[in-house]
């Protein structure tokens, strides 16, 4: 009995039991051995045409929910045509099944989840709440992602991933700033992903979550220093600011008017580079640099209104010599 194999975004079954075991309150109930089972797409399927026999537009690589209707329907069926409907769906090969409202499992559907090795899992949510929830989760697991290295912090609600390399102060900066009542996102190692807004999504790896390595000192815990508001599970990515030696940085444009960006998933990020010096106060650049950032997103950009005065004036001279 072959299985299907997933495709490049696909996910196994049982890594969306462990994301989502407690926002979906989901727990398997039947069919373990098939928690290898990939899933291929975001969307959830309710089969209830598929369970009548009608199989033409079925999507058979999301996962399958049997709520009320469906539940209701297949226990008004005759036995022996019962487990001929639920057989014919488990030969389709869908990842797994979710029963919600905790109904109760019928010995058919038990059998053959062990016979043909698919999940069955169980939620005491509300059918259309759980379908919300896992399209959601569903749709965070299958978003393209990259992990870069950076520590990013979240200042005045705007994600800020700062770059550069090892030892240059990363992590010092983000610790003044935190001490200043700013939020660390991720220290050293960012996960980011690509939402299905197009937004890319900044996150630390699990295994780090609230932690910061200080040179010197080591690890600490952030949110026993400074409080639960001093952390966030994730953020949208909106600058990235490198911090580099001071003859890294060129001296063509001193203005700050050539605004460079840099690809992460596809879509470009505004990016800055902040020389480190002995003396020099990082974190209050990168703070300013931060709302200078947000100043821009409302229009108000100080070096090209600068440079337009200083254009004036040198237009209104000329004409006065002449």
């Amino acid at each position: 009995m072959s299985e299907p194999t997933g495709g490049k975004n696909a996910i196994a079954v049982e890594d969306f039991l462990n994301v989502g075991r407690e926002k979906l309150e989901i727990d398997v109930v039947a069919g373990r051995a098939g928690l290898s089972r990939r899933i291929d797409e975001a969307a959830v399927n309710r089969p209830g045409l598929a369970l009548t026999g009608f199989y033409q537009y079925f999507a058979p690589r999301r996962i399958q929910v049997l709520g009320h209707a469906e539940m209701a329907y297949l226990n008004s069926l005759p036995a022996a045509e019962r487990r001929a409907r639920v057989q014919q769906l488990f030969e389709h090969h869908v990842p797994c099944l979710v029963m919600t409202r905790r109904h109760r499992m019928l010995p058919e559907i038990e059998e053959l989840s062990e016979t043909y090795r698919t999940p069955v899992l169980r939620t005491p949510l509300i059918t259309k709440h759980f379908i919300n929830a896992a399209t959601i989760v569903m749709e965070n697991l299958m978003a393209p992602r990259v992990t870069m290295q950076g520590t990013m912090v979240e200042i005045l609600g705007l994600g800020v991933l700062l770059a550069g390399r090892a030892g240059v102060g990363k992590s010092e900066t983000a610790l003044a700033l935190i001490k200043k009542g700013h939020s660390l996102v991720a220290d050293d190692v960012t996960a980011l992903r690509l939402d299905s807004s197009g937004v890319v999504i900044g996150a630390p790896v699990g295994v780090t979550r609230y932690h910061m390595e200080i040179r010197g000192l080591g690890i600490i815990h952030v949110p026993s220093l400074f409080g639960v508001a001093s952390v966030r599970n994730e953020k949208k990515l909106d600058l990235i600011i490198t911090l580099c030696s001071p003859d890294a940085i060129s001296a063509e444009d001193r203005s700050g008017q050539a605004m460079r960006t840099r690809a992460v998933l596809g879509i470009e990020i505004p990016t800055i580079e902040i020389p480190v010096a002995p003396g020099r106060d990082v974190a209050n650049i990168v703070e300013v640099a931060a709302l200078d950032q947000m100043l821009k997103r409302l229009g108000h950009d100080a070096a090209k209104e600068l440079d337009d005065k200083l254009i004036a004036v040198l237009a209104g001279g000329r004409k006065s010599d002449e």
